[in-house]
């Protein structure tokens, strides 16, 4: 059995991921995100043997839920791939609680994502509730949810 090891990333080292997961069925290829040099932004990888093959940016910014300023301190998640053979396998799965887990223990209370639609069963085994009604984002074209994961 391998076992995964989480670890953190460069901004650089989330690519390659980004791109073959996250925006090859869109009509933007753009993998650099404006956050991913924010102070406090932290980017998490899961390696197995070695590969990376899961990716996901963490970046400390307020939820635009209602309610969300007095829950405390939020994170929003960004750029969760998971390479596409391995997904449904549990290791997006390992690498998203690990995350929750490192940001929780920081003292964030909510981590808030804008989840594809074909995701979004994902996020909900996870904790996650969905808020509000669907969108599309203007980005890549697909079906989105704004969702939420309180932490404490």
């Amino acid at each position: 059995m391998t076992t995964p090891e989480v670890v953190e990333l460069t901004p650089d080292e989330t690519h390659p991921l980004r791109l073959a997961v996250l925006r090859f069925d869109t009509p933007t290829k753009e993998v650099v995100f404006p956050e991913d040099t924010w102070p406090g932004a932290v980017h998490l990888g899961l390696r197995l043997d070695g590969e990376l093959v899961a990716t996901s940016s963490w970046v400390p910014r307020p939820a635009p839920t209602s309610g969300a300023d007095e829950e405390g301190p939020a994170v929003q998640l960004r750029g969760m791939a998971t390479a596409r053979h391995l997904q449904g396998g549990g290791w997006g799965g390992v690498l998203l609680e690990a995350g929750c887990a490192r940001h929780a223990a920081d003292g964030r209370a909510l981590v808030w994502a804008r989840a594809r639609d074909n995701a979004l069963a994902f996020y909900l085994r996870h904790g996650f509730q969905v808020e509000g009604d669907g969108f599309v984002d203007e980005h890549t074209q697909l079906p989105h949810h704004l969702i939420v994961r309180r932490l404490t």
